[in-house]
């Protein structure tokens, strides 16, 4: 992040230990109307028969963790409408939550992910206990259908809790329309990953290709589309939404740029996951399709054979990759790509706030929720 923007954090009302607050106890309420609407849905599927028992504690499991940055944005979206804190808004924004647990759970099949949040995936987790009829390959194949179902479950949940969430009919069905717009640009982003994952994907426009996906898979649905429909609940005018595609598109590109970062250069213990996840799968990075254009040729076939697998062991191929990383500037691009959108995002709120069209609140937990996406190991 910028100096300016840093600045922005430092002192007042607006410091560090402003948001945390507000956020723990927004985090905290979220959590127990989360663990409370899957207390009772798991309770429901467990009845139908016995053998369902661990696909309920796994779906316990899954809806239990998360940081609730979705649910916030569209807590803040309410808010920032005019609108009073109450139980059933702060229902609504949990909705959100059970689309992104859906969204990990689907992608941690399509990456063969075996951990998530320093824990097996799910489709790890619902695996069957071998026996002498059931081999390696049936079990996997059987624990990826089940994630499948999960997540499938865990989509028709979200529509279930944001429509009993309490509010008047009439507020739902201003924000209705948004949900098909979420769920389309969602599956596009994942569809367009799939699409362009490849050891040898190349190009100049590869890093705009990239950033595509970023925005689509990600950035919308994290922080733009809930900042959106919290404002289409509180009946907020179309110049507030405005306001917030010019905050949430570049803070939530930010926000999976940094989360690309950390998926190679941070520590597994603190991000949950291996630093190998991207390698392995081939993903297209910004961070990827920026080496490979500042590589020699020699590096972009050592590239090539590092994605493929190659004869090196997991340590030597991730020290390679991130030497590569290092050596082209790609690792400092992408950190010149988050810091600008950063300073984006942030002016975007104080040019809001001072044509009054943002109150000074909720333009705090904007400023206050940014510093937390970015700032962050995990």
């Amino acid at each position: 992040m910028t100096a300016t923007a840093a600045r922005r954090g430092g002192t007042g009302r607006q410091g560090p230990d402003a948001l945390p607050v507000t956020l723990g106890a927004l985090k905290a309420r979220v959590d127990h109307e989360l663990g409370e609407f899957a207390r009772s849905e798991t309770a429901l599927l467990e009845a139908i028969d016995p053998d369902l028992k661990p696909v309920g504690e796994q779906l316990r499991a899954i809806v239990g963790r998360g940081k609730r940055l979705r649910a916030a944005f569209c807590y803040w979206g309410w808010r920032a409408a005019g609108r009073d804190d109450g139980d059933d808004i702060v229902r609504a924004a949990a909705a959100m939550e059970l689309v992104h647990a859906a969204a990990v759970v689907h992608d941690d099949i399509i990456d063969r992910s075996a951990v998530r949040h320093g824990r097996p995936t799910a489709h790890r987790a619902l695996a069957p206990p071998r026996t002498g009829r059931t081999g390696g390959a049936g079990r996997s194949s059987a624990g990826r259908a089940l994630a499948l179902l999960t997540g499938d479950l865990l989509i028709s949940w979200s529509g279930q809790l944001f429509t009993g969430c309490g509010l008047p009919s009439a507020y739902l069905n201003r924000a209705r329309p948004l949900w098909a717009t979420l769920a389309r640009e969602l599956v596009a982003g994942e569809c367009l990953e799939v699409l362009r994952t490849a050891p040898d994907a190349d190009g100049p426009a590869g890093a705009d290709r990239s950033l595509q996906i970023v925005r689509y898979k990600t950035a919308k649905y994290t922080v733009e589309h809930p900042l959106h429909i919290g404002a289409l609940l509180g009946g907020g005018p179309p110049a507030l939404l405005d306001v917030f595609s010019a905050y949430g598109v570049p803070l939530g590109e930010a926000f999976q740029l940094r989360d690309d970062l950390l998926g190679v250069f941070g520590a597994p213990d603190a991000t949950g996951k291996s630093n190998l996840d991207d390698i392995t799968g081939a993903k297209p990075t910004v961070l990827l399709a920026l080496m490979r254009q500042a590589a020699t040729d020699s590096e972009r076939r050592e590239l090539h054979t590092l994605l493929e697998g190659g004869p090196a062991a997991g340590t030597e191929r991730l020290g390679r990759f991130r030497e590569i990383a290092e050596r082209t500037g790609a690792r400092r691009g992408v950190e010149t790509l988050i810091a600008a959108r950063a300073e984006t995002a942030a002016g975007a709120v104080d040019a809001a706030l001072l044509a009054g069209r943002l109150p000074p609140r909720a333009a705090e937990a904007l400023h206050g929720l940014a510093r937390h996406c970015l700032a962050r190991e995990r």
